[in-house]
């Protein structure tokens, strides 16, 4: 309880950042030692206890409840606590029922087939790439089940994207003068010292290697060698750049090698998402928004959504890349031509992404009218 004072919405027990709440406690009964109220023994036993399982689950089902707690804690960011609890606030929000409705369905479906695969989470988040608008959020496949820790949002934490950051990669050379018919050879290549002191020789993910193919074909195809060395065209700071300008946050003050080019650097889904709703809208980006107006109590408006749209990357690079990740025939040699990154006659530009050891499982589908950002994995 202490340790929930501070900020009594965002550390809720019940809410999205219960990692951020358990960190405080440590802190707080660290403190207690300090000051001689209990023992170290007295404090390392609080901190095994495991607290979280005793708070009682909701009553009432929420509608959307990460993306309502996601919401929640903007407006305290904005308002503060006391105006969000007792101002009288009335919100409208972006969410699309129907869409919202679909994803809790299929994240749901599709964890429970994933259960056999020591996968025991998934989330998923929707934005309409012409305004920036949220229109679905799923955090976890059950947020009630507290349990399987359903209320933390997974949407909104940082998980490694693996193959899935490579069309960024790509674009950042697209953006130098290199095209969907750069030819690169996919050859076992030592790519010197890495961070840690050690030679960097990466491997495709069917530790086999594809001679000449075209940049079109190797990011289709997924392939991690021709990943790297694209990186390396392209260049480190510029594809840091690139990544700012699409909205990525999580890179900022950091360095990174060559393995940023297979997912070596952490995004959030909600950030990985908006960035992919860029590319949709011909390198055009809004910024992302969960709210469309807000009153307060007396009627008066406090905020109003208004469309902020700015390009931020070249439209000419941006359609080489659309038309590459919407490519089938490109990806056929390692997917086949009846794969599950198509949708029938309409086109659909795709990414699939999976990390070492299988941790974390991405895909990313969108069209101009819709992007859609799926992880599967576990919270930890």
């Amino acid at each position: 309880l202490a340790a929930m004072v501070q900020i009594p919405s965002y550390y809720s027990p019940r809410g999205s950042h219960t990692d951020k709440l358990l960190d405080r406690q440590h802190i707080v009964l660290a403190n207690m030692v300090a000051q001689g109220y209990i023992t170290e023994e007295q404090a390392a036993a609080a901190i095994k206890e495991d607290v979280l399982k005793k708070v009682p689950a909701f009553q009432d089902k929420i509608t959307a409840p990460h993306f309502v707690f996601y919401v929640r804690d903007l407006l305290v960011q904005k308002y503060g606590e006391l105006t969000v609890e007792q101002g009288g606030l009335s919100v409208t929000t972006t969410l699309d029922p129907k869409i919202q409705k679909i994803s809790e369905e299929e994240v749901a479906a599709g964890a429970k087939k994933n259960d056999k695969r020591g996968a025991g989470n998934a989330a998923s988040v929707s934005i309409d790439p012409k305004t920036g608008q949220i229109l679905a959020m799923v955090g976890s496949r059950d947020f009630f089940d507290t349990k399987k820790d359903g209320n933390f949002n997974v949407v909104t934490s940082i998980r490694n994207p693996g193959s899935s950051f490579k069309p960024i990669v790509y674009l950042s050379a697209f953006l130098k003068g290199y095209s969907p018919d750069t030819l690169l050879f996919d050859l076992k290549t030592n790519f010197g010292p890495d961070g840690s002191g050690k030679n960097f020789i990466p491997n495709n993910y069917d530790f086999k290697e594809h001679g000449p193919l075209k940049m079109r074909q190797t990011l289709d195809g997924s392939l991690n060698i021709p990943a790297v060395k694209t990186l390396y065209l392209a260049g480190i700071p510029a594809t840091l750049d690139v990544a700012s300008k699409l909205g990525y946050s999580t890179f900022e003050g950091k360095t990174f090698g060559l393995a940023l080019a297979i997912g070596g650097g952490g995004v959030e889904p909600l950030e990985h998402a908006s960035a992919f709703a860029t590319l949709a809208n011909d390198g055009k980006r809004n910024p992302v928004t969960g709210i469309l107006k807000v009153v307060d109590g007396s009627g008066k408006i406090l905020e109003q959504f208004k469309k902020d749209e700015t390009q931020v990357i070249d439209k000419n690079a941006v359609r080489l890349l659309n038309d590459t990740l919407s490519d089938n025939n490109a990806r056929a040699y390692v997917f086949g031509t009846r794969n599950s990154l198509t949708l029938g006659g309409r086109q659909v530009a795709a990414k699939t992404g999976t990390t070492n050891d299988f941790k974390d499982g991405w895909t990313i589908g969108y069209t101009p009218q819709l992007t859609t950002v799926v992880w599967v994995g576990n919270n930890n």
